[in-house]
């Protein structure tokens, strides 16, 4: 079991901080792991014993960069605030760089954790969202909802059909989902 913080926590961030300097000079096609570990100098075996291979790592660092930075803005109305996330999210995740992330995350994940955690990023967020909307008396969506109905559509879009991601397909998916959850009563409002 790896305790938090302590030198693996060191090591995770000196060989992350190693692959995107490297990346960032070199491009991600020359990177290997030697170079990687004589940036971080740590050993290669080091990097091979945590992360298994190339490909585990630059998965490993693409999901701490899926990560937000901050959390939803907060502009007084559901509408507002979701279709601002949406459009965040779409714009961060369909710019080259996001793409590349995405592939990195996805290639070396064989049982799916690093996806799991990548949606609970965005799970996170978008319940941040839909709490402060309950908390002023709006009618919410539940989260998964928001996932299904807007936040796959756009990540299919991006991973398979790229035309057309703009922020009005944001804007779309998002007055969908919210006009569906205007028509459904929430269940404290049913006798």
């Amino acid at each position: 079991m790896v305790r938090p913080g302590g030198r693996s926590a060191r090591v995770q961030a000196s060989v992350h901080a190693a692959v995107r300097e490297l990346a960032s000079e070199l491009g991600r096609d020359a990177l290997t792991v030697p170079l990687v570990a004589q940036r971080a100098g740590v050993t290669p075996s080091t990097i091979y014993r945590r992360w298994g291979d190339l490909q585990e790592l630059l998965s490993d660092v693409a999901v701490e960069r899926l990560r937000p930075d901050t959390t939803p803005g907060d502009h007084g109305a559901l509408p507002i605030d979701l279709t601002a996330w949406a459009e965040q999210f779409l714009d961060e995740m369909a710019s080259p760089a996001g793409r590349a992330y995405i592939r990195d995350a996805l290639l070396g994940d064989p049982d799916g954790g690093n996806a799991g955690q990548c949606s609970a990023y965005a799970a996170e967020q978008i319940g941040l969202v839909l709490t402060r909307a309950a908390g002023r008396g709006e009618r919410t969506p539940d989260v998964e909802t928001v996932i299904d109905q807007v936040v796959a559509p756009m990540m299919y879009r991006i991973l398979f059909r790229p035309d057309g991601l703009d922020a009005a397909y944001a804007r779309r998916l998002v007055a969908g989902v919210l006009a569906a959850a205007g028509d459904t009563p929430r269940p404290r409002d049913t006798p």
